[in-house]
């Protein structure tokens, strides 16, 4: 039933949609939802999309944009127009029906939650707010396959991650293709590197294909399909299986078949394929196809600190557990399986960090694990999208990333925690001794059996202390046996001590009828320490009381001495529970005391219990007893059962002994003598016999000891190769995941080793590179003909050698400035009279520890022969000066002016520009032969010209023109105006 809006919220409704009612939905289900998204440019292609669609779809559509805080939306009024679909605009909680379009408004958020889209205030805060993000998620949580999401044109990532948990849940994910965007930012984030687009089209096109998939038997299930039978042999999901596993190696065969099922018949609306047979036909020509269902049934999607309350709970008390009574050298080993993109093992790293940092961190080893090699290889990368700004907190993405590509890469320090490696946890050993092992979200599609098996490997990988980590959904149902809940609330599990191999009960068993054991003629060949063993048994067997030896749970590890007046196996499955053996009257007591004992502590004793077994009762006293094991969390209980004896009545004589005897004849009396004598002679025989059999029995239990004494070795051996077995499986699959990762880094490194020789071998400049015993460890190709370098002296100390430098003590600069971890910079000149800048400052690591000293030469010999060269030329020009200039210019043969004195002769400037554009054109040509003539002669020349360019405009001036002695090939200029030339020498003079 549809929920009431307040009258007050109707008013943009009414004028923006049209009265009717829509139609309802073509089916009696969950009506299929459509997010849309789009930020900058998305008015536009909002219109272009509703302009295509129809309007009978049976689908809802939510438009999500980025809005104005401060100016109300006019989106309702302007979609109205362009579609015959009614247009709301979502209010507090708005019902969402079919055929309908629904608009963010401004300062809002979205969720849906069953049949409700609700608007929420939006949180003021400093960090971008992803509003698509946060509604395509809520969308995949509630509708799964009916969740269909689309990104359009905008700025920014917002959409990515939302639109890649549509695609987990089974949705449809489209996007924008960039050509027709006008802001294609979001698109493309949504399709590329970081996206999960199953479609990526124009506007028009995401209508068409909208209008396809909408009354798709996929999109339109009410239900989800139930978990069914393995698939057979024979069935068309068995080869589509065989396929999968022939391409990848994996095998799916005991995955939940729901799961896989819904994801091929996801694969089939994208293909437009009708029947499982087709999609199989065309798996089998199309290996690319295969891999993107493989990919499909990944299901790699995660996020940064999924669930914050489970991560306040790791921070707050599992950690601190973990650091408990630990040495602080022993590493905090920690695995996470299934872990995607490696949102979930980075989150891990950073929550370390943040715990350990104040008091100083033990090693961290976090090994983290995927069947997927793409979503490895992603992990590694560490760069995710701009808008895990919505997962992570600013704090963080400070501490714990840097900005690159257009998003946050994982700082090194945490990555260097983390070891990535592809693994099948179905299959693959297990790394060992784990504190932690988190496992979220991967048991839910596994099948029963593949559960079981995968719980039990955990179990082993544990250390006695370790815990289990599941999600939400998740429980340890099939290894119920091999866990205890530490914290129901937050799926958290410790491990029990249970054996996950059949146990081996090495107690001595009965021998065989009618086997046959050579017996050995003399019992003194039997020691003292057998004769020994042999009493404390009979002892043992004739005196003490039968019991077992339990756990917490009430599974019985030992079973001592003969209970089976007490115990005796339950119908049904078998079990090795107490509770379930023992016979009738007994089980309350013994829950009672195992109770009391755990609770107390204390060995508790119950006495007169009744035991009804068959036709009779019995009184039984029980005993339990803690019995503490120095690893393991539990105790183990010792149970005794004693049965009570009651003494029996005297009996009675029988009614005719008081009669007297008849007296025996003579006859009869020898009769009797003789028949005593026979008995006694057979009772001589028979205790004979006896004494003989016990013999042999000794005889036969020794040497059943023997047996069962290398028995027990040969099986304590062989449980100890066992053991060893697999500690050497997981060590090896330890070093293998280690070995891959160096392997990643040896290939990084000798990228940017490459990188660096190219760049070495490129530069012109002289660099050496010392370490801390000032022997050269790398330098350039420069560096030889300077220094006196060969590619052997790599190694040499730099004393050794003598560089073409006029320099006195190398090492003793150089050592100076590592001490003083300074930098030192001065001019120094080869022995060919080259000039060249030496400059020497300490080489720093990455922690920055002084570990040498760079050396690094520049030559400055033109820019010192220019500077020597500017002196000469400055005082060449004030000599030649007899009368004072109003401008005195240098310049080459080709008139570029170089230098010019104001008539102060102050400073020389330096122009870099041509004498010509000082004069008239018809001066130019004749100031030209005077330059030619003057270089010529070397004789000075005065010429005349009509118009020069002096500071107080243009007008006739007197040139000097002059050659400059100490400079080659430098003519030196004087510049007078000629009012001033005629001032001083009463006339004009011209060349």
């Amino acid at each position: 039933m549809a929920k009431k809006i307040p009258p007050g919220k109707r008013s943009r409704d009414s004028q923006a949609t049209p009265a009717p009612s829509p139609s309802p939905a073509p089916n009696d289900g969950p009506v299929p939802v459509v997010g849309i998204g789009a930020s900058a440019g998305g008015l536009e292609a909002f219109t272009e999309l509703l302009k295509a669609l129809p309007d009978n779809t049976g689908m809802a559509f939510v438009l999500v944009s980025h809005l104005s805080r401060n100016h109300a939306s006019m989106l309702t009024e302007l979609l109205s127009k362009v579609t015959k679909m009614p247009v709301r605009e979502v209010q507090a909680e708005t019902p969402i029906l079919a055929n309908h379009v629904y608009v963010i408004p401004p300062s809002t958020m979205l969720s849906l939650k069953d049949n409700d889209v609700s608007a929420y205030p939006m949180r003021s805060t400093n960090r971008p707010v992803m509003v698509i993000d946060t509604f395509f998620r809520s969308l995949a949580e509630q509708r799964k396959s009916q969740a269909i999401g689309v990104v359009l044109s905008g700025t920014g990532s917002d959409g990515t991650l939302g639109l890649a948990a549509i695609k987990a849940e089974g949705g449809i994910a489209f996007a924008q293709d960039e050509q027709s965007a006008k802001f294609p930012d979001m698109p493309r984030n949504a399709s590329a590197q970081f996206g999960s687009a199953d479609f990526v089209l124009p506007p028009a096109e995401i209508s068409k294909e909208l209008a396809r998939i909408a009354h798709h038997p996929y999109i339109r299930q009410i239900k989800p399909e139930e978990d069914s039978e393995p698939a057979t042999p024979e069935s068309e999901l068995a080869k589509i299986l065989s396929l999968i596993k022939a391409s990848t190696g994996v095998d799916y065969a005991q995955y939940k078949p729901a799961t896989i099922r819904r994801r091929i018949s996801r694969r089939m609306v994208l293909h437009k394929t009708e029947t499982v047979g087709a999609y199989l036909k065309r798996l089998e020509s199309d290996p690319a196809e295969v891999e993107a269902l493989y990919q499909d049934l990944l299901i790699n999607v995660t996020c940064f600190f999924r669930d914050q309350e489970v991560w306040q709970f790791l921070k707050e008390q599992v950690i601190p557990g973990i650091l408990k009574n630990r040495i602080s050298d022993a590493p905090i080993r920690i695995w996470s399986p299934g872990c995607a993109t490696g949102e979930e093992p980075y989150s891990i790293a950073m929550l370390l960090l943040e715990c350990l940092e104040p008091s100083g961190a033990p090693p961290i080893q976090i090994f983290a694990t995927d069947i997927s090699m793409q979503a490895i290889q992603t992990a590694r990368d560490g760069l995710y999208p701009e808008n895990i700004v919505s997962d992570v907190s600013l704090e963080r993405l400070r501490r714990f990333f840097v900005k690159a590509n257009g998003g946050y890469q994982i700082s090194k320090r945490v990555r260097d925690l983390c070891v990535f490696a592809v693994q099948d946890v179905t299959n693959d050993p297990p790394f060992s001794k784990l504190d932690l092992i988190s496992c979220r979200n991967l048991l839910i599609y596994l099948s029963i059996p593949v559960q079981k098996r995968v719980l039990a490997t955990f179990h082993y990988a544990l250390a006695p202390s370790g815990y289990l980590l599941l999600g939400n959904s998740e429980t340890v149902g099939a290894g119920s046996n091999l866990y205890r809940p530490a914290d129901k609330k937050h799926k958290l599990y410790s491990k029990l001590m249970t054996a996950v191999r059949p146990v081996f009960h090495l107690a001595p068993s009965e021998i065989a009828e009618g086997a046959a054991l050579p017996r050995q003629h003399s019992a003194s060949s039997r020691s003292a320490i057998d004769l020994g063993k042999e009493a404390d048994r009979v002892v043992l067997a004739k005196y003490s009381p039968p019991g077992v030896l339990i756990n917490s749970l009430f599974d019985i590890i030992q079973f001592r001495g003969r209970t089976g007046p007490f115990l005796e196996p339950s119908p049904g499955q078998a079990a090795l529970n107490l509770l379930k053996m023992a016979r009738e009257g007994l089980v309350i007591d013994l829950r009672a005391a195992v109770y009391q004992a755990k609770k107390t502590g204390a060995t508790v004793r119950k006495t007169g219990v009744r035991l009804h077994s068959e036709d009779r009762v019995t009184e039984v006293n029980l005993e339990v007893t803690p019995i503490a094991d120095a690893s393991s969390r539990d105790p183990y209980y010792l149970v005794l059962f004693q049965t009570v004896e009651r003494p029996t009545q005297a009996q009675k004589p029988p009614l005719g002994a008081a009669r007297g005897k008849k007296e025996k004849s003579p006859s009869a009396a020898h009769e009797l003598e003789a028949l005593r004598a026979e008995l006694a002679a057979t009772q001589e025989d028979l205790r004979s016999i006896i004494e003989e059999q016990e013999s042999t029995n000794e005889e036969l239990q020794s040497a059943n000891e023997e047996i069962l004494s290398s028995n027990e070795e040969l099986q304590s051996t062989n449980e100890e190769l066992e053991t060893a077995k697999e500690e050497l499986q997981a060590t090896n699959e330890e070093l293998t995941t280690v070995n891959e990762e160096l392997h990643n880094w040896n290939a990084e490194l000798a990228k940017v080793n490459g990188d660096l020789t190219n760049l070495i071998e490129s530069v012109e400049v002289v660099y050496v590179v010392l370490d801390s015993e000032l022997r050269i460890r790398r330098f350039t190709p420069a560096a030889q003909k300077v220094l006196n370098l060969i590619p052997s002296d790599v190694g040499r100390p730099i004393g050794d050698i003598k560089p073409n430098l006029e320099l006195d003590d190398l090492p003793k600069l150089i050592q100076d400035v590592i001490v003083k971890m300074n930098q030192r910079e001065q001019v120094v000149r080869d022995v060919s009279g080259r000039w060249y800048s030496l400059k020497i400052r300490p080489y720093k690591t990455q922690d920055s520890r002084i570990d040498g000293a760079i050396l690094a030469l520049t030559d400055i010999d033109s820019l010192r022969r220019i500077q020597d060269s500017a002196s000469d030329m400055d005082a060449s020009l004030r000599a030649l000066v007899r009368q004072p200039p109003d401008l005195l210019l240098a310049a080459s043969s080709e008139g570029h002016v170089l230098l010019i004195n104001s008539s102060a002769a102050s400073r020389a400037q330096a122009l870099y520009s041509s004498i010509f554009e000082f004069l008239a054109p018809e001066d130019r040509e004749a100031l030209q032969q005077c330059l030619q003539q003057v270089l010529d002669t070397g004789a000075p020349v005065e010429i005349e010209v009509q118009s020069f360019a002096l500071r107080n405009g243009k007008g006739p001036a007197i040139l000097s023109v002059e050659a400059v002695k100490s400079v080659d090939g430098v003519i030196a200029v004087g510049v007078r105006s000629k009012q001033a030339a005629s001032g001083a020498s009463g006339g004009n003079g011209k060349a």
